[in-house]
């Protein structure tokens, strides 16, 4: 595929005329090599950790406020339909 790649490039920029080609040359020597990039790579963590963390900051007074049938009452809350007696 490397082949390829370099012989598609090197055909375009045979293709064009003397001042774009050192457009051209201007744009790839400004690229970021490998090594400068320095590409981080991140903890994975799992969603439910992440969940937690952000729940955790919810004060616990807001926590009390939301309704907790939500899953019996879900086209209620969504969509405004009669509450369903859950009895």
């Amino acid at each position: 595929m490397a082949a390829n790649l370099e012989n598609a490039i090197q055909e375009k920029v045979e293709s064009l005329p003397p001042e774009k080609r050192h457009q051209v040359l201007s744009v790839v020597e400004e690229m970021p090599s490998e090594k400068e990039v320095g590409r981080e790579v991140l903890p994975v963590r799992p969603l439910w950790e992440i969940a937690e963390e952000i729940s955790a900051q919810v004060p616990l007074e807001e926590w009390e406020k939301l309704p907790t049938d939500g899953a019996d009452q879900h086209d209620h809350y969504l969509y405004g339909s009669p509450s369903v007696s859950t009895s």
